[in-house]
């Protein structure tokens, strides 16, 4: 699989990577036998970059990980800090830091944690110099070897990626949320900082799977936070109508249908094939899922009429509602 540089870590991380939320919690139950078996399928297909973050089931998701990597050494982790407290600029403190990263230490079980993202701050820690000024300082004493920031909206993207020293921004991008494109992929590109895709079939809808009636656990978020309830409602189905994202859903299916691929393999090359994106980190529940998501990386560039039919289906159906949003 394609490796591309990470930024400014200097790193290689594979185009398709692995984001294990749903290792930890919020999609269901997953058994530790099956997150073991995600990770080694992602490994054995060319995966070298794994995304997770310490309140994923309450660190259980760096946790799986960290005794995957005792094997497997080579793995590039990112993880993120800054939401086991209440997500206000006074929290996001020096002390915090090193607590959380020392907390994300132990659950790898790492010296130096390979990049370490905020975890969707406030717009105003991501403005603050003296946000910088600590992770700065985490790298000086070595509990760090580079930092990023995870981000909900463009503006955000913007004014971290501004920042000398900031390695990585991870930020929603899909078929159905293309705003990224306009300004952020360009800023990224020039000041070699590194995008990590996330959310890339808009929490399932890009796989073409889901039907209007279809219901989803207790447990997932795409029941629980389908209108926000519980955190940012862009980070469910990209913050689109559920039912006109299935309708574009079944456009997009008919628009990828005779590319030798599934849809969701069309969605994730989609992703990667965007100037400026670094790695794509879809979720998965199984090996299979693993398997195909890694073999997205090793399509053919998409025909120019995919292009265009992706931001068609966007025009008619999101632009309106969710282009000014993020």
């Amino acid at each position: 699989m394609e490796q591309r540089t990470l930024g400014r870590t200097g790193r290689r991380a594979s185009v398709i990577g692995l984001g294990t939320w749903q290792l930890g919690a919020d999609w269901g139950d997953v058994s530790e036998d099956d997150a073991r078996a995600v990770l080694q399928a992602s490994v054995d297909a060319g995966v070298t970059f794994f995304d997770t973050a310490d309140v994923y089931g309450d660190g259980r998701s760096e946790q799986v990980i960290g005794r995957f990597l005792a094997d497997n050494p080579s793995i590039t982790v990112a993880t993120k800090m800054g939401r086991r407290a209440e997500q206000l600029p006074e929290n996001y403190t020096l002390d915090n830091f090193r607590a959380w990263t020392e907390r994300s230490r132990r659950n790898l079980g790492v010296d130096t944690l390979d990049l370490v993202q905020l975890h969707c701050p406030p717009s105003a820690t991501i403005d603050a110099d003296a946000t910088y000024d600590d992770l700065d300082t985490l790298v000086a004493e070595g509990a760090i070897a580079a930092y990023g920031v995870s981000v909900e909206t463009v503006d955000q993207a913007l004014s971290a990626i501004a920042r000398p020293h900031v390695a990585s921004i991870q930020i929603i991008l899909n078929a159905f949320r293309l705003k990224p494109l306009d300004a952020v992929l360009p800023a990224a590109a020039e000041a070699g900082v590194a995008i990590i895709a996330r959310v890339p079939l808009a929490s399932g809808l890009l796989s073409g799977r889901y039907a209007a009636d279809t219901t989803f656990a207790p447990d997932d978020h795409r029941t629980y936070n389908r209108h926000g309830e519980a955190f940012d409602v862009g980070e469910t189905f990209s913050g689109v109508d559920y039912e006109a994202g299935v309708s574009a859903a079944q456009e997009f299916t008919a628009l990828v249908q005779d590319l030798d691929m599934t849809p969701a393999q069309a969605a994730l090359a989609w992703v990667v094939q965007q100037p400026g994106v670094t790695t794509v980190i879809p979720g998965a529940r199984n090996a299979e899922q693993a398997r195909a998501n890694a073999a997205a990386g090793l399509v053919e560039p998409l025909p120019e009429r995919v292009l265009t039919g992706v931001t068609e289906i966007y025009d008619r159906y999101f632009r309106e509602a969710v282009h000014s949003r993020w």
